[in-house]
């Protein structure tokens, strides 16, 4: 008779060790911050924003960044700019350099020229007024080796091909199909260099196929953390600040080995944005 050895089960898959980045992040305070039109899906003027409780949640924000070990500057809030606390919006900084913002809507129109004017006068002083429509970080998202750009709703397509020779870096341009996530930032963000989270319903067929072949091992968000902009998130490698209403993602990246930071902004959330949308990262290289 012959005997089978009895099979041993597989080990777990190891949890890589994952490290976190010093980061140096541009915000600004909220001081002016109302829901007073309606540019994106989120936005309601008649369901009421508290300036005063979004610089509560913000201040929140800041402390974390900070306790956390990252260098945070501030640009002035200006009177009339209600969205200006946006600051992911307000350009792309690679390499020390900075494309500028150009804005869909003639209501944050004024916000490009105003984070340019920062940026020239804060140590970057090679920043590129752009021909084309964009909104900077909202729409470009940084990795390694290439630079992750959305469209479809906010930034030309023409406008992927303007970063790219500016800043040298390839380009992969993503299609939005979905009006709640009318920014990349609200569907996908990048975990470390190399791998993502991101929303597959945010994206076109052709859009998830070539995030699927980049980012086999991404973490995929269910759409009940994608609809709380749970996605709208801040990772330095290892310490993810996100939503705290996404519950489900925060569970999934603490699989992955990462360390979620939950944060509260649903005062904010009322005009669309979340932790990302008031971050804007200065990269030096």
């Amino acid at each position: 008779m012959t005997v089978t050895p009895t099979q041993q089960p597989s080990a777990a898959p190891a949890i890589p060790e994952r490290t976190a980045l010093r980061r140096h992040y541009l915000m600004c305070r909220p001081e002016h911050f109302a829901v007073t039109y309606a540019i994106n899906p989120w936005m309601d003027p008649s369901a009421g924003a508290s300036a005063e409780l979004a610089v509560a949640q913000w201040e929140e924000l800041r402390s974390t960044y900070l306790a956390l070990g990252h260098e945070v500057s501030l640009i002035d809030p200006l009177p009339g700019m209600p969205d200006m606390v946006f600051a992911a919006n307000g350009a792309l900084v690679v390499g020390g350099r900075a494309y500028g913002a150009r804005f869909t809507f003639e209501e944050r129109a004024a916000e490009g020229p105003a984070y340019s004017d920062w940026l020239r006068a804060n140590g970057f002083p090679d920043v590129r007024d752009p021909e084309h429509t964009n909104e900077g970080e909202g729409d470009f998202l940084t990795m390694d080796r290439l630079i992750l750009a959305g469209t479809g709703f906010r930034t030309d397509l023409a406008a992927h091909q303007e970063a790219q020779e500016f800043l040298g870096r390839p380009v992969v341009t993503l299609r939005l199909v979905d009006p709640r996530f009318y920014h990349l930032d609200t569907a996908l963000f990048p975990l470390d260099g190399e791998n993502v989270a991101y929303f597959p319903g945010a994206f076109s067929p052709g859009s998830r196929a070539v995030l699927e072949r980049l980012f086999p091992d991404a973490v995929i968000a269910t759409e009940e953390d994608a609809a709380v902009l749970g996605l709208n998130a801040v990772s330095d490698g290892r310490n993810v600040v996100v939503n705290a209403e996404a519950t489900g993602l925060v569970k999934t990246l603490a699989e992955h080995g990462f360390e979620p930071v939950p944060v509260d902004l649903a005062e904010l959330r009322k005009a669309g944005g979340g932790p990302k949308c008031c971050t804007l990262e200065l990269r030096s290289n």
